[in-house]
């Protein structure tokens, strides 16, 4: 079955990584940083959590970034790329080579790899589209066939279609204005992608709305989606500010409170409770209205594995 071999992924260090190189790249700013031990750690899926603002800073949380790209075989460099105008973004874009950040990874649960060859379609929105080019390379390792569907509201915010040209089976690209690809969104172009791809696993890195439209689609037509939540905004990346929870049930049938950065930000999109994010459900574990099921084993976690959440 496709998108059930999860890498293990290892604890993440804190570093002080020096900028190699600060680039614009359309809409965006693409950054490299020199840190070997979290580029021998990371796994696709991952992210970093950087101190932005400066020591003077009022702003005592990190931002968290997707990771681009790793390069542990050249000096162990990860790249991040971002929106400058974004809370902190704007002071990180303002560095240059030689300076010095402080960032801690990698961080979060990767994304599973299928054990078997299998086809898997990679649907990314603009930025978001980012961690999906790692994933493409080891994907490709694995003999697994790959297709992009990559979107944006315009063509400057659609990122990597040159890439995803490149190295994909297939690349459709869609831009709400109709200034690259197709005119439309992602989820309106997915029917057709996945029918042509003859798709076994869905691999999607958007906004919540998008991967909530996505895993219903998805679920029509029987494909697993294993969806990357970078909404609600990550800040700590430990879990300890609580400000990404989401409702997700677990493989008990209880619905959790959990937190993107550490349960996630890697999901299972079934298991998701899309409708119901930006609350706490009544029948959440510990909401008023909760009740335990007689049935209930409790204990599994979001990706068919044990876990402690509660």
């Amino acid at each position: 079955m496709a998108g059930n071999d999860r890498e293990g992924a290892v604890a993440p260090i804190q570093v002080r990584g020096t900028v190699l190189t600060v680039r614009r790249v359309d809409a965006y700013v693409a950054m490299t940083v020199v840190a070997p031990q979290i580029a021998t750690r990371f796994r696709p899926g991952q992210f970093i959590a950087v101190a932005v603002g400066g020591p003077q800073s009022g702003m005592l949380g990190r931002r968290a970034f997707s990771v681009h790209d790793v390069r542990p075989d050249h000096g162990g460099t990860v790249e991040i790329v971002f929106l400058p105008r974004e809370p902190g973004a704007e002071w990180l874009a303002d560095c240059r080579a030689r300076d010095v950040l402080d960032v801690v990874g990698p961080l979060g649960r990767p994304f599973p790899l299928p054990r078997d060859p299998a086809s898997c379609l990679l649907l990314g929105f603009g930025a978001g589209a980012a961690p999906l080019f790692a994933l493409a390379s080891r994907l490709a390792e694995r003999r697994s066939a790959t297709d992009f569907l990559l979107g944006a509201e315009s063509a400057d915010r659609v990122f990597g279609a040159l890439t995803a040209r490149r190295t994909g089976r297939s690349a459709v690209i869609t831009t709400s204005d109709g200034s690259l690809g197709a005119r439309g969104s992602v989820v309106d172009l997915l029917p057709t992608v996945v029918q042509q791809a003859r798709t076994d696993v869905i691999y999607a890195a958007a906004p919540i709305p998008v991967l909530r439209a996505v895993c219903s689609l998805a679920g029509r037509y029987g494909i697993p989606v294993q969806a990357l939540v970078s909404e609600p905004t990550m800040t700590c990346g430990t879990g300890l500010c609580m400000g990404c929870v989401l409702p997700a049930v677990g493989n008990d049938g209880i619905t959790r409170m959990v937190r993107a950065c550490v349960e996630g930000p890697v999901f299972r999109g079934d298991l998701v409770r899309w409708d119901d994010v930006g609350t706490i459900p009544f029948d959440a574990l510990g909401a008023p209205g909760w009740k335990p099921r007689p049935d209930a084993a409790g204990g599994t976690g979001l990706n068919g594995e044990r876990s402690n959440a509660s």
